[in-house]
C-alpha cells in the first residue's frame, strides 16, 4: 500500500513533468532558417557602391546566416579592410573571421569553430545549434574557360571531360579534402550547411541532357560538388529546382552578357545541407528578374548570391 507521503511525492513529480513538457515541445517545433552564400567582390568595394548597398542585399534576402567570400575591401595599402566585420556591425549581427578573406555572419551567436575555422557553430533559439562550413575555392585555372579556349591566367586549353576533371582536382581537390576532413570531426546530430564560391560548376548542371540541349558544352562530372554530395550533402538549389535545363541558376556573372564570347555563365555559388533539415526553397539574389528571384538594384557584386530556406527539424 502506498503511503500519503509517497502519493504527495508522486504528484509533485507529475506536476514537474507537466511543467517541463511545453518547453520540450517548443524545442521540437521546426525552426525556419535562411542560409545564404555571398561573394562580396572585394568586400563590396569593387562594384563602386557604398557598403550599405551590400548590406541591403543581405537584408532583402532576409538571410539569417551568411557565408561570405572576398571579405577584404579595396585599399591603397597592403592591409585590406575587413568589410565583413563592418557588415555584421551594420546588421547588429555576430561574426567570425575564418581567415583567407572568408567569414560567417549570423543573427545568432557563434558558439564554436573547427580547428582550422572551416566550420562555425551557430547557437539557435531553443538550445538548438547548426554548423556552417564556408569556402572560397581556388579561382584558377578555371576549367570552363579552358574547355572553351578562353584565355585566363596561364590555364592550358582542354578538350575532354576527363581533362577538365583532372584539372579541377588539381586546382581544388586539396582544399575540398581539408574541408571534408573537418566536417568528419563534428557532431553528426547537428544540421550542417556548406556555403561557398566553388569556382567550379556543378556535376548536376553539366549533365548529358544539358549538353544535348546546348546548355553546356559537354557533360562533366565536376569533382568538387560531386565530393560534397558523395559526403551526404544535398544541393539546396538543385533539390528545389530539379530540372537543370529550365533552371540553370547562374550565379557567375551579372557583369557580362551571356553572349560575351570571352565569358561563360554558370552556377558556381552553392548552399548545401545535411542532417535534420527540410529544404523548402532556394532563391538566387541578383540584378534583374531575368536571372534572379530576389532583385536588388543597383546590385554591388560580380556574383549573384544564393539563399536557401530550410526547416530545422532535429532536436
Amino acid at each position: 500500500m502506498r503511503t500519503a507521503k509517497y502519493c504527495v511525492a508522486e504528484l509533485m513529480l507529475m506536476l514537474l513533468l507537466a511543467i517541463a513538457v511545453p518547453s520540450d515541445v517548443a524545442a521540437a517545433e521546426p525552426l525556419s532558417l535562411r542560409v545564404m552564400t555571398y561573394n562580396l567582390w572585394h568586400g563590396g568595394d569593387a562594384g563602386k557602391q557604398p557598403l550599405e548597398q551590400t548590406v541591403q542585399v543581405i537584408r532583402d534576402a532576409k538571410a539569417d546566416i551568411v557565408g561570405l567570400q572576398e571579405t577584404g575591401g579595396l585599399s591603397d595599402d597592403k592591409a585590406r579592410p575587413d568589410n565583413a566585420h563592418k557588415i555584421a556591425q551594420a546588421l547588429g549581427w555576430h561574426y567570425l573571421d575564418q581567415g583567407g578573406r572568408t567569414g560567417v555572419i549570423s543573427r545568432w551567436p557563434v558558439s564554436g569553430q573547427t580547428p582550422n575555422k572551416w566550420g562555425v557553430q551557430i547557437k539557435l533559439p531553443n538550445n538548438r545549434a547548426v554548423w556552417i562550413f564556408n569556402a572560397h575555392y581556388s579561382p584558377a585555372p578555371y576549367q570552363p574557360y579552358q574547355l572553351l579556349k578562353i584565355p585566363y591566367g596561364d590555364g592550358a586549353f582542354l578538350k575532354t571531360a576527363d581533362e577538365a576533371i583532372a584539372a579541377a582536382k588539381s586546382a581544388r581537390g586539396g582544399q575540398v579534402k581539408r574541408m571534408l576532413a573537418e566536417i568528419a570531426t563534428i557532431d553528426k546530430d547537428l544540421p550542417t550547411f556548406i556555403t561557398g564560391d566553388f569556382n567550379e560548376p556543378s556535376h548536376q548542371d553539366w549533365t548529358m541532357a544539358a549538353a544535348k540541349t546546348k546548355c553546356c558544352p559537354l557533360a562533366v562530372e565536376w569533382p568538387t560538388t560531386k565530393s560534397v554530395v558523395d559526403a551526404g550533402f544535398v544541393d539546396t538549389y538543385r533539390q528545389a529546382h530539379p530540372n537543370e535545363i529550365t533552371h540553370r541558376g547562374r550565379t557567375w556573372t551579372p557583369i557580362t552578357s551571356e553572349e560575351d564570347p570571352k565569358d561563360r555563365h554558370d552556377r558556381i555559388d552553392f548552399v548545401f545541407a545535411n542532417g535534420a533539415v527540410k529544404i523548402k526553397a532556394c532563391e538566387v539574389v541578383g540584378e534583374s528578374p531575368q536571372y534572379a528571384d530576389i532583385v536588388v538594384k543597383p546590385y554591388p557584386s560580380d556574383h549573384r548570391a544564393v539563399v536557401a530556406t530550410v526547416l530545422v527539424t532535429g532536436p
